[in-house]
């Protein structure tokens, strides 16, 4: 399926949380809501920056901005990232990778000559309204949770 745009409703979803519900993102409507989706719960990359997100998550408190992560871990190995990390921010399991397909980031990859379907690691920011504000596609994690929490703050 093809990434939604800038200006796109967001795609909604209803997917299991790791605090022991379920996440509607149309219920975030009111707040701006960052979603990233990441590969793998507990590999290097993924987890810097859920770190890195949680460490600024007050900041998007204070920008009136809901962080989610997303990716087709189950519940329980969110639960156990959360707890090995410190991680403070809300974690999605899309097992059937209903919402990774909706957002376009369900892709072909290529390691090492190999192809397989896979998470490109992607954030989006969606405004109050529930559009989509900007997009960060195949993010390096180096100073990215900063460079949404500027978004975040400007929008």
């Amino acid at each position: 399926m093809a990434q939604p745009v800038i200006g796109d409703i967001a795609p909604d979803f209803n997917l299991p949380e790791d605090l022991n519900g379920t996440l509607t993102l149309s219920s975030l409507r009111g707040q701006k809501v960052v979603l990233f989706f990441y590969p793998k719960d507990d590999t290097s990359g993924c987890t810097k920056e859920s770190i890195a997100f949680s460490a600024l998550k007050a900041e998007f408190e204070k920008a009136d901005t809901v962080i989610v992560g997303i990716s087709p871990d189950t519940v329980a190995k969110h639960q156990k990232f959360r707890t090995k990390h410190n991680l403070t921010t809300l974690l999605v399991a899309d097992e059937e990778r209903t919402a990774l397909e909706a957002y376009g980031v369900w892709v072909q990859k290529s390691m090492y000559g190999r192809k397989y379907m896979g998470v490109e690691r992607t954030t989006f920011l969606i405004d109050r309204e529930g559009k989509i504000a900007q997009i960060w596609n195949k993010v390096k994690v180096a100073g990215h949770a900063e460079a949404v929490l500027a978004e975040a703050q400007a929008l």
